[in-house]
């Protein structure tokens, strides 16, 4: 069917809205292998994309793209035009089959004035755009500006090479929570298979034999989490204390992007805030993270700059609210400010809370300013952060990475989420990119989103006494095993009355480690190279205990590839040099939960 012109004109202006709002999925790696193909990379990508929701431009010329944008903002001249314009997204959303009518619509009036003040105030031009939608061939893939981050004019301090403490000495326990997804709309018996992207919900209708019925405690499905299982994990997590401090790096809402209120995203904060106060106590701190999903628009995140009903003062005034009991004043006035803060946990020991949605291709504000617009990498330790560096903006990332080597002996720790799976990103001194420097620890989700156990992560950090290095030593990550939760043994279609979060894993006896060094991680990496059966074991781990096949050639070469890739431009790199001809990084750039 033929798309009306309209639709065509904004048709470009939908798919680079699309990802920011629609997909959510986790960006996945092939699961399952096929027969040998005469075209592996184009398979590799086939399996890659299958778990996204969105629109292939690859049949799109270059030509049309710069001049769908050229058009658009002529378009967005007149503000008598901007009704026009969201019509015909919302049309072309239907008639692309991006969701169903309603889903379409709703996005579209949710999105559309914020979209739109960003793209008039941007200087975002045809050619960059078009680049990250049709390919580099058509303009440049990373579409902001390259800029540097100001360090002292002071040489490197000396690096000093990880030790191990002496036996007995003191070790911290550390929870860490992210990626919750709290779904208030959850309803076990609904339908598990749905065409919205989220399911398990009273809108998602009653299963049929074909489809999978919503779970008492979660599904193996794309839904999120009941607030009753939410519960049960703090409530298991405080019997399992005490703990020194706790790490928290957002997403709180569920994925229901397309029906999201302001005020349905600070109830939902408030609620998981308190209940997280009431359960850990009033003698833990909290140590909170922004996420991606804390907005609305999601992943919508303008500069402080943005003044007035535009700006994120809605959400970060409610932040500091709930979370005063946790941060100290002055931490929660840079919250207020950008959603970042910094303050001391121990002696000794600093945590660093970064806003990492300022790094985040999929907020559109930063068509504005991408530089950090909130001056938050100026003071960098313990960081700690909803999305993992390697996939932020390739200057951004760049940044960062350079931050991590020039204070390779002061960065103690990195602890991010958001991509839900058991995993890390590397980091290498810069000179030779041989010498490991650096973990970023990314623990699994909360929530089951997609075909996932819910699950958590402890890690055991160098404890407070003189001396101490405040390295990560080992870590454990539990799970909610939904098989056995929602199955009373001899009483199958009930669920387990009170279920247990078990231990899937400690990593130092999993892998045989002494530590979780960077030298470790280096080494474990190369383990993987040449025992499979290691491999597989990781490839298990990352999908917290539920996967349905093992990761074999191209799957395993990519998978390796974005371990060793804490920047973003080294990822290209691994892509590059595998054939994949820089597909490979862009499919993993669309990790949006």
């Amino acid at each position: 069917m033929k798309l009306p012109a309209s639709s065509g004109l904004v048709a470009c202006a939908l798919v680079l809205m699309w990802p920011l709002f629609g997909s959510c999925h986790p960006a996945q790696t092939p699961q399952e292998q096929q027969p040998p193909q005469p075209q592996p990379r184009l398979l590799f990508l086939e399996q890659f994309r299958r778990h996204s929701v969105g629109f292939n431009w690859s049949n799109a010329s270059c030509s049309f793209c710069k001049g769908v944008f050229n058009i658009l903002d002529v378009l967005l001249l007149s503000n008598t035009n901007e009704e026009r314009v969201a019509r015909a997204v919302g049309e072309a959303c239907v008639r692309l089959h991006l969701a169903d009518a309603q889903v379409c619509h709703d996005i579209t009036e949710l999105f559309r004035d914020d979209f739109l003040r960003a793209l008039e105030r941007s200087l975002l031009w045809p050619t960059e755009a078009c680049g990250v939608l049709v390919g580099p061939s058509c303009g440049k893939f990373d579409m902001y500006a390259p800029w540097n981050i100001t360090l002292p004019k002071v040489p490197k301090p000396p690096v000093t090479p990880p030790v191990l403490p002496k036996p007995g000495s003191p070790q911290s326990r550390v929870l860490f929570l992210t990626d919750v997804h709290w779904d208030k709309e959850y309803l076990a018996g609904s339908s598990g298979d749905c065409r919205d992207p989220l399911c398990c919900r009273q809108d998602s209708g009653v299963p049929s034999w074909r489809q999978r019925e919503a779970g008492y405690w979660g599904t193996y499905s794309k839904c999120d989490l009941p607030l009753w299982t939410v519960e049960n994990l703090l409530e298991n997590a405080a019997r399992d204390g005490p703990w020194d401090w706790v790490y928290w790096t957002g997403d709180i809402p569920a994925h229901d992007v397309w029906s999201q209120t302001r005020t349905q995203q600070l109830s939902e904060l408030t609620v998981i805030s308190r209940l997280i106060h009431k359960h850990l106590g009033p003698n833990v701190t909290v140590y909170p993270a922004v996420g991606n999903h804390e907005s609305t628009p999601v992943n919508s995140f303008p500069p402080p700059f943005i003044h007035g009903n535009r700006s994120s003062s809605w959400l970060y005034d409610t932040m500091a609210k709930e979370w005063a009991p946790w941060l100290e004043e002055q931490a929660l006035k840079t919250l207020r400010y950008g959603g970042f803060y910094t303050l001391e946990i121990q002696p000794g020991l600093r945590v660093v809370s970064l806003n990492m949605n300022f790094c985040a291709r999929e907020n559109f504000w930063l068509m504005v300013n991408s530089t950090d617009p909130a001056n938050q990498l100026q003071w960098l330790v313990h960081i700690i952060g909803h999305i993992p560096p390697g996939l932020c903006l390739g200057s951004w990332s760049w940044n960062y990475y350079h931050i991590v080597n020039r204070y390779e002996s002061t960065v103690a720790g990195q602890f991010f989420g958001h991509t839900h799976f058991d995993e890390f990103e590397m980091f290498y001194d810069e000179a030779t990119m041989t010498r490991p420097v650096g973990v970023a620890f990314i623990a699994p989700s909360v929530t089951t989103y997609i075909d996932l156990n819910p699950g958590f992560r402890v890690y055991y950090v160098d404890g407070d006494y003189p001396g101490s290095s405040r390295l990560v030593l080992d870590h454990e990550t539990y799970i909610l095993n939904l098989t056995e939760a929602n199955h009373s043994p001899g009483a199958p279609l009930r669920p387990v009355p009170n279920p247990k979060w078990t231990l899937l894993y400690r990593a130092t006896e999993a892998y045989g480690l002494t530590s979780l060094f960077p030298a470790d991680y280096d080494g474990m990496l190369r383990t993987f190279l040449k025992d499979d059966r290691v491999f597989q074991m990781f490839w298990h781990f990352r999908h917290k205990g539920h996967v349905s096949g093992p990761c074999k050639e191209t799957c395993k070469t990519t998978m390796l590839c974005l371990l060793r890739s804490g920047r973003y431009d080294e990822l290209e790199l691994c892509d590059l040099q595998h054939g994949f001809g820089g597909n490979m990084a862009r499919a993993a750039r669309k990790t949006l939960c």
